[in-house]
């Protein structure tokens, strides 16, 4: 079964700014009634534990009365798509109403004409570059590229991509991937190339490996794949990993050792996932009301409770809406402003470069 996390893709271009105007909108009266009247919405493929769905899901359910049938939490995308397909004449239980998929699979359920659009209240304040300009699919929340040190051993936590060259950092620098297969560890490849000033996607997958062929001459990086496990003993004190995994790393290992999640200064690459309603939903004011809660302040601010930078992220922390607190727990806000979100072209490119040239540029046989 494919993870979500194995499956997070990226996107391209910063963030939009919205009005507070736009970011309070509710959804209208006669929607709500409307969802109300089918009286239940069906997800598929959201683990409670995973982006802080749990909470998110009992908060729709509290706010609206509507309940929520939940199939299969650990599916993959490639089974929601295919749980639309198979259900395209039944109006029953295992229909989904709404689906939470990779990047990829939008534009291709579009095109198989397997969702409908709607474009919710905060459309606006979703970049272009994260939604698809009929409203088809749009950006849910995403992660970031960063380095999570272990400070017990790291005193001196890397600022930026070139720091992992310095000799401060010996035998310690560590993928969680193996960049000839592993999304994680191709983007962190790929996000390299860009802080190295490459803007051409094929060239920063390029760029990217004269940096990691660099850092490994230099005698800093380890050639395993950076886990929890690793973090904590000490093999690999600096594992770049998205963001998200570093933060529940750190929370999990609760201050043995201590653990910093950075977020570099440059080279700040993106991966998020995209909602979308099935064309055949049987409940379409349900799953249209769930995508208005989504995508409100409420809702965005449950995802980033569970670590995954909501899409609508600078928005919210520009607007004085994120409360402290929770910013507390965060890498800084002004560090996600530079987030690329590179798009399936340009990642597919970076993807050609890295996987096939990993060996000869580079030569470390991660496992």
């Amino acid at each position: 079964m494919i993870s979500k996390t194995q499956r997070l893709l990226s996107l391209s271009t910063a963030m939009l700014l919205a009005t507070s105007a736009i970011a309070v909108a509710e959804p209208s009266e006669e929607l709500i009634a409307a969802a109300k009247k089918e009286g239940t919405l069906t997800t598929i493929a959201l683990p409670h534990n995973w982006c802080g769905y749990g909470d998110v899901i009992a908060g729709f359910k509290a706010k609206y009365g509507l309940e929520v049938n939940e199939l299969n939490p650990d599916a993959g995308s490639g089974d929601e798509i295919e749980a639309i397909k198979a259900n395209k004449g039944n109006t029953g239980p295992q229909a989904p109403d709404v689906i939470d998929v990779g990047l990829s699979f939008g534009p291709s359920a579009k095109a198989e004409g397997l969702i409908q659009p709607y474009k919710v209240s905060t459309w606006d304040s979703i970049p272009d570059s994260a939604k698809d300009a009929e409203g088809y699919w749009y950006g849910d929340y995403y992660g970031v590229l960063s380095f999570v040190v272990n400070t017990d051993i790291v005193k001196e936590v890397p600022k930026d991509w070139a720091d992992l060259k310095k000799s401060d950092y010996a035998n310690a620098v560590a993928l969680a991937g193996d960049p000839r297969a592993s999304n994680q560890a191709v983007q962190a490849v790929y996000a390299a190339g860009l802080s190295a000033g490459e803007k051409d996607a094929a060239k920063a997958g390029e760029a990217g490996l004269g940096f990691f062929g660099e850092v490994n001459k230099a005698g800093n990086f380890v050639p395993v794949i950076g886990k929890s496990a690793s973090l904590a003993q000490g093999s690999t004190p600096v594992v770049i990993a998205w963001d998200y995994n570093g933060l529940s790393w750190r929370d999990s290992l609760n201050g043995n050792p201590p653990v910093e999640v950075v977020v570099p200064a440059s080279g700040v690459v993106a991966g998020v996932y995209v909602q979308a309603i099935s064309a055949f939903a049987p409940h379409p004011n349900a799953a249209k009301l769930w995508m208005e809660y989504l995508y409100s302040d409420e809702g965005q601010l449950g995802w980033l409770k569970g670590y995954c930078h909501p899409i609508r992220f600078n928005d919210l922390a520009k607007n004085g809406k994120v409360p402290q607190e929770m910013l507390d727990k965060l890498p800084p806000a002004a560090a996600y402003e530079k987030a690329v979100f590179p798009t399936l072209e340009e990642q597919e490119a970076g993807k050609t470069a890295i996987t096939t040239k990993w060996d000869a540029i580079v030569g470390a046989n991660v496992q």
